[in-house]
């Protein structure tokens, strides 16, 4: 994946941190993949959320999907 994309979906996840803070949580990018999967690792009070999931796919990779078409889409690790 080229360096500009990952520039952008790293300025995105840093977007997304703010609101998880804000409830105890946080995000931390672990690795983009080629085939534009991004990886990532819920922290705090969103590693154990019964709403993690909801949380990962449509606040995280809905919000990166929107505004990076790359994106295929976002794992926890």
């Amino acid at each position: 994946m080229q360096q500009e994309i990952k520039e952008k979906i790293k300025q995105k996840i840093e977007e997304v941190r703010p609101m998880l803070q804000r409830d105890g949580g946080d995000v931390e990018l672990v690795e983009i993949t080629e085939d534009g999967v991004v990886k990532v690792r819920l922290q705090g009070s969103c590693a154990h959320c019964s709403m993690s999931i909801m949380t990962l796919k449509l606040g995280i990779e809905g919000y990166l999907k929107k505004n990076i078409p790359e994106v295929k889409s976002v794992e926890t690790v």
